[in-house]
C-alpha cells in the first residue's frame, strides 16, 4: 500500500464539515483511499454505478437518515446529482441533533458538473479535496522515471513491465472513449474525440490554437472549445492560465493545455517505454507537464499558478503565487545540466518572483547566481509541499 499524500487531508476536512467531496479521475485510487479512511471510522460505503447500491437508495432520504451516526461514502456521486438536495437536508437536521462533521465522503470523476450542483446545494457545508495519480512525493525518488515513463495512475505505474502498464493505459482511454463519456451525456464519436486527445499530447505545454485544431477534425471552433472543456471536466487535462503583469508588453493570453497524466501522453502517441520517449519530439513538453502536475499536486490548496509569455519570448513556465501574493518562477528543463534561457531572465525581471528554481532531472541542489537556485523535482516538491 502506497501512502497517498492526500489522505490526511481528507480525514482533517472530514472532521471539520459535515461533507467532503474526493475528485479525480477514474482508477486514481479514490475507492482505495475511502476504504482506507472507512477502516478507521464507522462507515457504509455505496457505489452508485451498481444497481443494487442505487435500489437502496430509491428513498435516500430514508435510507441515508438511518446511518446518520456513519460516516456515508457514496462513489461516482455525479451519477444521481438529485442527492444533493437531499443531503442538504439531512446534514441540516444532523446538526440540530448534534451531528455536525465526518457525515458523507463523495466520490466524483467529473468536476465542473460536480463542483456547480454541490456548491448551489451545499454551500458552506461542503469542503473539496483533488486526488490526482501517484506523485513522486508518494513513490519516492528512485522511481521518478518509471513514473514518467508509466504515468501515475496506480495500476499503470504498479505494472510488472513497461508492455503490461502500456496495454493497462491504452485500455483505460478506450473505456474513457467508449463507455464513460457516453455514460456522461455527450453525444461524441469517441474516434474524433481521441483524434483530439492525441493532437493535445502532440501539443503537450503548448498553447492551443484552436482553429488549427478545428481545421485538422473538420469541426468548428465551438465544438473544439466543447471537447476540451469536457476533458478538463474529467481531470483528464489541465488549462493552466497566464500570469497577467502590468509590464507594458504584448501578453500571450491564451492559456497553456497540459495532459494531466505524462503516461496517458506516451500512450496516445504510442511510446511504450523510456527509449521511445526519449527519442519522441514530445520529451521536453512531456517532462514539463510531468514536472507541472507533480508541483501543483503536492501544493497547497491555496497556491495558484500560472505561466508567463510575451509576444517577444520571455517565458516562465511554471509562475507560483502563494498566500500573501509573493511570486515563485520555476523553470523546468530536462538535462542534468541545466542552464535557464535568456528570456527566462527577462521574465523574471518583469514578474519580480521572490524565489527561482531551475527543475531538471538531477537530484544536487546548487545556485547559479542571480538568485537562481537548480534543485530536483523531489526537493522541490517537498518545499512547495510545506509551503
Amino acid at each position: 500500500m502506497i501512502l497517498r499524500q492526500k489522505s490526511n487531508l481528507v480525514c482533517e476536512r472530514l472532521d471539520q464539515f459535515p461533507a467532503v467531496v474526493l475528485l479525480g479521475p477514474r482508477q486514481a485510487g479514490k475507492t482505495t483511499m475511502a476504504e482506507c479512511i472507512a477502516e478507521t471510522r464507522t462507515s457504509v460505503y455505496l457505489d452508485l454505478e451498481d444497481p443494487a447500491d442505487r435500489t437502496k437508495l430509491s428513498d435516500a432520504a430514508l435510507y441515508l437518515s438511518a446511518h446518520e451516526n456513519k460516516l456515508v461514502i457514496l462513489d461516482e456521486i455525479q451519477r444521481v446529482p438529485e442527492l444533493f438536495e437531499i443531503l442538504r437536508g439531512l446534514i441540516d437536521r444532523g446538526r440540530r441533533r448534534g451531528f455536525r462533521t465526518g457525515r458523507f465522503l463523495l466520490l466524483g470523476s467529473a468536476s465542473m458538473d460536480l463542483l456547480e450542483q454541490s456548491g448551489e446545494s451545499l454551500a458552506g457545508r461542503i469542503a473539496y479535496v483533488e486526488l490526482g495519480p501517484f506523485n513522486v512525493l508518494e513513490i519516492g525518488g528512485d522511481s521518478r522515471e518509471s513514473l514518467w515513463i508509466r504515468g501515475g495512475f496506480p495500476d499503470s505505474f504498479l505494472s510488472e513491465s513497461d508492455r503490461a502498464s502500456a496495454v493497462w493505459r491504452e485500455n483505460f482511454i478506450r473505456t474513457y472513449l467508449e463507455r464513460d463519456i457516453p455514460q456522461l451525456g455527450p453525444r461524441i464519436p469517441a474516434e474524433t474525440l481521441r483524434r483530439f486527445w492525441t493532437m493535445l499530447a502532440h501539443l503537450q505545454c503548448s498553447t492551443v490554437n484552436a482553429a488549427k485544431l478545428a481545421r485538422g477534425l473538420s469541426i468548428d471552433g465551438k465544438t473544439v472549445a466543447r471537447y476540451l472543456d469536457l476533458l478538463v471536466d474529467l481531470l483528464l487535462v489541465r488549462r493552466l492560465p497566464p500570469f497577467h503583469a502590468n509590464v507594458g508588453k504584448r501578453l500571450v493570453k491564451s492559456p497553456k493545455v497540459i495532459v494531466r497524466d505524462s503516461g496517458i501522453v506516451h500512450s496516445l502517441l504510442g511510446l511504450e517505454d523510456r527509449e521511445a520517449v526519449l527519442s519522441h519530439p514530445v520529451a521536453g513538453g512531456s517532462w514539463e507537464g510531468f514536472v507541472t502536475e507533480t508541483l501543483l499536486g503536492a501544493a497547497p490548496e491555496r497556491v495558484n499558478a500560472f505561466f508567463y509569455r510575451t509576444a517577444a519570448g520571455a517565458e516562465i513556465d511554471l509562475v507560483l503565487e502563494l498566500p500573501g501574493g509573493n511570486l515563485w518562477a520555476i523553470e523546468i528543463k530536462r538535462g542534468r545540466a541545466p542552464k535557464p534561457e535568456k528570456g527566462f531572465h527577462f521574465a523574471r525581471e518583469d514578474v519580480g518572483p521572490v524565489r527561482s528554481f531551475v527543475v531538471y532531472s538531477g537530484d544536487e541542489k546548487y545556485p547559479i547566481g542571480d538568485g537562481i537556485e537548480v534543485i530536483g523535482l523531489g526537493e522541490l516538491a517537498s518545499i512547495v509541499a510545506q509551503l
